[in-house]
């Protein structure tokens, strides 16, 4: 239900003439001239890509908290003590000490964005625009409007082949640098 929520709430603040977006946009700060729209057209894209981060903004930043807590303090008292300054320890320190919490990150965002149904259908209803139109939409589509479950079922196959492959070509690659560099 959250979910559902806060992709509703958005819709509400993305809308062209209500809208809180164009609101501060317009009325407020003077950025543009006109009232554009959201939610159809060119803009449909970056307001799907917008609430997607916004959505899993909360799951990234915990995962990086926890990844934080976890580095070492005596490295960056070590690091202090060899004259390193703030942007030295965060380079040679932190970026380093958070590369196995980002690679999962990564993984596991790209999977959850690749395979959300939820955000684009709440956010757009049943047609998303073609600028924002993604596989899932189209699976949706084909099984469930247009009743051809073959090829609902073909395009879901394919995406988890293409998902399957991408996760396993990732997983290869990440195992391989952490070979050459043990």
């Amino acid at each position: 239900m959250p979910v559902y929520a806060a992709v509703i709430t958005w819709s509400f603040l993305l809308q062209r003439d209500t809208g809180l977006v164009n609101h501060v946009l317009v009325d407020q700060l003077g950025l543009l001239d006109d009232r554009p729209f959201w939610l159809i057209g060119d803009n449909s894209f970056w307001s799907l890509l917008v609430v997607s981060v916004w959505r899993n903004w909360p799951f990234a930043f915990l995962c990086l908290m926890a990844g934080l807590q976890n580095v070492p303090g005596e490295l960056y008292e070590a690091a202090a003590i060899d004259g390193a300054g703030f942007w030295r320890r965060l380079r040679s320190v932190t970026l380093p000490m958070l590369r196995p919490v980002n690679l999962v990150l990564l993984l596991v965002l790209f999977l959850w964005t690749f395979n959300d149904f939820n955000t684009p259908y709440v956010l757009f209803g049943g047609s998303a625009p073609e600028q924002a139109d993604l596989i899932s939409i189209h699976i949706y589509r084909s099984s469930f409007k247009t009743w051809d479950f073959g090829s609902g079922s073909a395009m879901s196959v394919a995406l988890l082949l293409f998902l399957l492959v991408v996760s396993a070509g990732y997983l290869l690659i990440t195992n391989r640098r952490r070979s050459d560099h043990a």
